[in-house]
């Protein structure tokens, strides 16, 4: 009779397990997460009022003006500071304080306040050519080249922390193997 009663929780446990995974499966197949409740559209264009930041603190009014490719630049920025800022909060986990490298504290400085001050002065200049008679459009366009310049910079110091972080954990892992091969016995 346990015996009956034992196969009869192990068959209910396996069921509702793979349920469970065809169910993630399904809704990975199909491009959404299960249990979130909003759907967003990759291919709809992005709007400012819409937008929610992870770890960027923008001003919404300051993004209205910018064109699709620099609202999904911005966004691109934010979850790559998103992971690197988790990154960072693993190493404090783990008890491990990490030492702020010139390359951190310079895109920190340009995360925190240069950007939003580039996207203030970018968000005037737009706000006032767009209520003026006589606007400048090479005004406009050399300011948006500008920003333009700023954001690239940005996530290309971005991508070499993130390839640095990569770089060494690899070293790490490499470490440890030679050390576990050279102990063989």
């Amino acid at each position: 009779m346990s015996i009956l009663i034992g196969v009869g929780v192990v068959t209910t446990i396996t069921t509702f397990y793979l349920g469970k995974k065809c169910w993630h499966a399904f809704h990975k197949a199909v491009g959404i997460s299960p249990g979130v409740l909003t759907y967003q559209d990759y291919q709809v264009p992005l709007s400012s009022s819409t937008l929610r930041w992870q770890q960027l603190t923008l001003n919404k009014q300051h993004l209205k003006h910018l064109p699709e490719h620099q609202l999904q630049q911005l966004k691109r920025i934010d979850e790559k500071v998103n992971h690197y800022q988790s990154y960072q909060k693993e190493l404090q986990t783990q008890n491990k304080t990490p030492a702020v490298t010139e390359a951190q504290f310079v895109l920190h400085k340009m995360l925190q306040t240069r950007l939003p001050e580039m996207l203030t002065s970018y968000h005037q200049l737009t706000h006032i050519q767009a209520n003026a008679k006589h606007a400048s459009y090479e005004k406009k366009a050399e300011a948006a080249e500008l920003l333009q310049k700023v954001l690239d910079n940005i996530e290309q110091r971005l991508d070499r922390l993130l390839e640095q972080m990569e770089m060494q954990h690899l070293q790490d892992l490499r470490m440890m193997n030679q050390y576990l091969e050279s102990h063989d016995i």
